[in-house]
């Protein structure tokens, strides 16, 4: 497979492919082509270059990975993944080029928020500031709930999550039927039970759940600082809601859900597959569980800066004097 441009090379390889196959005359294919016998012989005969020979191990690769992981890879971590599982440096360049010959992307997510809004006298300040960078394990979390539409019947699913920003592990999540506030309480109850002693500013948006008297006690007896979206900026929450959307980009392309029970164990399996098996350019190639583990055993847990975004960067410098 030559991943480059060669004139003729589709002829070339149907007239091996007919000899192979069929015996058909090299001669008179040839002639039927408009090709001379000498030009094909000399392609066919041709010491095939380094590179080419590389390209061809890296698109196998490349398709490989597309299919095992259910095409939820784009080129960037497609290259960080290869690169990762295989110790080779192959650029994200490199490999976006073979992607894009082999007809192969990742899925397209779509973005979709409705809000609930809720008394200002109920609601907290935005302490976080979108300041989602923390330097260790339960300094801050994050927390929303998502829906989920049940194939065949009219019905939903609502997951509710709470990730560590540190390294984005999810470190609790309960999934119901209904979205109430016994889905957050118990969420919230799980999240404490496995870290009894965090203390985290606690993030979240404006929903009625989070805005209510016996949640704020939950908070205040577990000595937590609570700190809310503003009204219609979800950029306020990112980080869960970019979790959201990696969930829904990649769950439905991995699992074959039909009903509310495979909708249910995809759900579970995903966020298992997120956590333990779903490694991340930020944390070096590292998953969410290996990052967490590593800092809760270690005196000074390593850092790991969100890296800066250059489109950003310039609109501030443009419009932020």
């Amino acid at each position: 497979m030559k991943l480059g441009k060669l004139r003729h090379e589709s002829k070339y390889l149907a007239i091996r492919y007919f000899y192979t196959k069929k015996n058909w005359s090299i001669e008179w294919m040839c002639r039927q082509l408009e090709i001379s016998r000498a030009a094909y012989y000399k392609w066919l005969h041709r010491e095939v270059p380094y590179e080419e020979l590389e390209n061809i191990r890296l698109a196998e690769l490349v398709k490989e990975y597309d299919e095992r992981f259910c095409h939820i890879l784009g080129y960037r971590r497609m290259t960080s993944w290869i690169n990762h599982f295989n110790h080779t440096s192959y650029s994200k360049n490199r490999v976006h080029r073979i992607m894009k010959k082999l007809g192969i992307h990742s899925v397209i997510r779509k973005k979709k928020k409705k809000y609930i809004y809720a008394k200002p006298d109920e609601t907290a300040e935005n302490i976080l500031q979108r300041d989602f960078y923390a330097t260790v394990p339960n300094q801050k979390w994050a927390t929303d709930v998502t829906e989920f539409k049940v194939p065949g019947e009219k019905k939903k699913l609502y997951l509710s999550a709470i990730i560590d920003l540190y390294d984005r592990y999810p470190v609790a999540y309960v999934v119901s039927a209904r979205n109430d506030n016994r889905l957050i309480f118990k969420t919230f109850d799980k999240a404490i039970a496995a870290n009894p002693d965090a203390k985290p500013i606690f993030h979240s948006d404006r929903g009625f759940q989070y805005t209510s008297k016996t949640f704020r006690k939950k908070l205040e007896n577990q000595e937590m600082e609570q700190s809310m979206s503003r009204v219609g900026h979800c950029i306020d929450n990112g980080p869960i809601e970019g979790f959201w959307g990696i969930i829904k980009s990649e769950m439905y392309q991995m699992y074959e859900i039909i009903d509310e029970v495979s909708l249910r164990y995809a759900i579970k399996d995903y966020l298992r597959f997120y956590s333990e098996e779903r490694p991340q350019d930020r944390y070096s190639c590292k998953t969410p569980s290996e990052v967490r583990q590593e800092a809760l055993s270690s005196d000074v847990p390593t850092e790991y800066p969100i890296p800066e975004n250059k489109r950003i960067s310039k609109y501030k410098e443009k419009w932020c004097a």
